[in-house]
């Protein structure tokens, strides 16, 4: 689980499938005494919210602010990309690939970095998204875990 809180932050570690996994482990250490099914099937769904959130969250940005299709594709593309190069391909692999999607439709440089700037804010509440995720995720474990 504490890999997984890190791969919250860090883009070569994925986050929030890591502590449900981490979780899972945990409640099969008891044969599943304090956590049931329930409380796992509530946190895979967690689990799967934040991993779609983490993945639409730039593309959502750029659609936000009238964005044409090659440019959410640019964020998307942009944004695997960005994953081989670190946090500062996470940040501007995103922007940089909205940009250039944009520009291949319009050739105008302001509107593309509005959509860029877009994109980046996308991702940037999509990150605090998934962080509440991970502590609500937590929150839940440890309250099953301890009602018991």
């Amino acid at each position: 689980m504490l890999v997984g809180a890190a791969g919250i932050i860090l883009p070569a570690l994925p986050g929030v499938p890591l502590i449900f996994a981490g979780m899972v482990v945990a409640a099969s250490i008891d044969d599943f005494q304090h956590i049931g099914w329930i409380t796992i099937t509530v946190l895979g769904l967690l689990t799967a919210i934040a991993f779609i959130v983490d993945f639409a969250a730039s593309a959502l940005g750029a659609k936000r602010v009238g964005a044409s299709a090659r440019a959410i594709w640019g964020a998307v593309i942009g944004t695997i990309i960005g994953l081989f190069f670190g946090i500062p391909g996470l940040i501007l692999g995103p922007f940089i690939g909205a940009v250039i999607g944009e520009i291949t439709v319009h050739g105008k440089v302001g509107v593309a970095g509005r959509v860029g700037v877009a994109t980046w804010v996308g991702l940037l509440f999509g990150t605090v998204f998934k962080l509440a995720i991970a502590f609500s995720m937590i929150g839940i474990f440890l309250f099953a875990y301890w009602i018991d």
